[in-house]
């Protein structure tokens, strides 16, 4: 065959291809939510409520109690949408593809390109902070030269084919849990009551302060639990996504619950929280602390190596799919037309990609405490509780939808979940939500522009 045809069937358009399984997605779930977290972030939790001490580890039992339901809620919309974007897609279906949902999933994707960075830009932040352990004399220019060089190896090893990035997200996996079984043994063997339980005066003592100050602990635990929504966001490039999505979801949040506690009790239980409360900027590196009280400073030096690797997968992890959710928006006319560019022979979004990469190195600048505070906020309004009314909506108004999983007690689990996010929102400080209500503000504005120059909703009558 000769000619026009010939040529389409020999050179097809790049598309998305189906390559992750369980497994791999189960493995990008759970590395990114793992990842870096809990080690650096423990001295954050430690200080917030009532002067510090470990009552403040109630704000794990709070994210818990959201995460959990909201797991539920991006199962049933993962199954039945299973699109690259995550919840880009939802908020589209969910609010009206041409009128208020082109507006939610504008939105959405506006904030992400700050938000999503923010979160990437933690895992370096953590990174730096446990390679000073081994280098012990590292200047803090010094520390952002190695973050930035950790962006760019980052950019440069997801700059591939999807299949080969499966095999690697399970060999990062397998360091993940490695790193992790190496504190809870650890923790198991040594674990001493009294340093666990040692509670100051008026450790549980109510008050407006300390309402705030488990707000204030729960968005710390909300952070760590960060990710177990993760392989939503490459929906179209999962095999099955109509089991494989609810269930990696769910495994990794119970299985991420208990391997959280187990890590928390083994630092608290060994190292005191006195001695890295208050928390330094950046915090103490306490997961390589314990590992040098036990074993000594040589086995904490190869431990810290372990969490370093841990690190980058949990970086890795959150590029991935991140760097997804733009382009999706772009293809199909609810984003910025640039972002749907797509490497015509490894076939992904590299535009994407390299954007939210250097962003991601940029908010490096930021205090760790401030990047969870801002990442947080620009998120709860737009896309947690956005979704929440997008499955209702589609409840009602998409009866019939083909929905493989089903929230289970349905709606318990979404009014549980919007109290919750409702409840870390409003204890919030008062620079974290001007910075999210701003963010949302000015893309409320460029959204007008945007859909002025292009005669869209609401400029335009709705499109069939």
């Amino acid at each position: 065959m000769t000619g026009p045809a010939a040529t389409v069937l020999a050179d097809p358009a790049p598309h998305l291809e189906r390559r992750l399984g369980f497994l791999q997605a189960t493995a990008l779930n759970m590395i990114n939510m793992i990842g870096i977290g809990p080690f650096i972030t423990i001295p954050i939790l430690m200080e917030k409520l009532n002067g510090g001490g470990p009552q403040a580890m109630l704000g794990w039992l709070v994210a818990m109690l959201v995460a959990i339901p909201d797991g539920m809620i991006w199962s049933e919309l993962g199954a039945a949408y299973p699109g690259t974007g995550g919840s880009y897609v939802y908020l589209r279906e969910g609010f009206g593809r041409e009128t208020w949902g082109r507006l939610m999933a504008f939105l959405f994707i506006w904030q992400f390109i700050l938000s999503g960075p923010l979160e990437v830009a933690s895992g370096y932040i953590g990174f730096s902070q446990y390679l000073a352990f081994l280098w012990p004399g590292m200047t803090p220019i010094q520390g952002k030269l190695v973050m930035a060089a950790l962006g760019v190896l980052t950019i440069a090893l997801l700059y591939r084919r999807i299949s080969s990035i499966g095999i690697l997200s399970v060999a990062l996996w397998i360091v993940t849990l490695v790193t992790v079984a190496a504190v809870i043994v650890t923790g198991a063997f040594k674990f001493n009551p009294k340093v666990a339980f040692d509670f100051p005066t008026g450790a549980f003592g109510f008050s407006w302060g300390a309402l705030m100050g488990l707000g204030a602990a729960s968005r710390v635990g909300i952070y760590d639990y960060l990710g177990y929504y993760n392989v939503c966001y490459i929906g179209e490039e999962v095999k099955d996504p109509g089991r494989v999505i609810p269930r990696s979801i769910l495994v990794s949040l119970l299985g991420v619950a208990l391997i959280y506690l187990a890590i928390n009790f083994s630092i608290i239980g060994i190292v005191p929280w006195k001695e890295f409360v208050p928390a330094t900027d950046p915090p103490a590196p306490v997961a390589s602390s314990l590992m040098a009280k036990v074993y000594g400073h040589r086995v904490a030096s190869i431990f810290t190596g372990l969490v370093l690797a841990t690190a980058f997968g949990s970086v890795f992890a959150l590029l991935l799919g991140y760097s997804r959710i733009p382009y999706a928006a772009a293809r199909e006319g609810y984003f910025f037309k640039v972002f749907e560019r797509l490497h015509p022979t490894k076939k992904f979004p590299h535009f994407s990609l390299l954007l939210l990469g250097v962003i991601s190195i940029g908010c490096t600048f930021i205090p760790l405490g401030d990047v969870i505070d801002a990442l947080l906020t620009t998120r709860i309004l737009v896309q947690f509780i956005g979704q929440i009314g997008a499955v209702m909506l589609l409840r009602r108004r998409v009866p019939d939808l083909e929905r493989p999983y089903r929230i289970w007690l349905y709606p318990v689990p979404a009014f549980l979940a919007l109290v919750g996010w409702l409840f870390v929102f409003v204890t919030n400080e008062k620079k974290p939500l001007l910075v999210g209500g701003g963010t949302l503000a000015l893309g409320l504005v460029f959204f007008l522009i945007w859909s002025r120059w292009t005669h869209r909703w609401p400029f335009a009558a709705r499109v069939a």
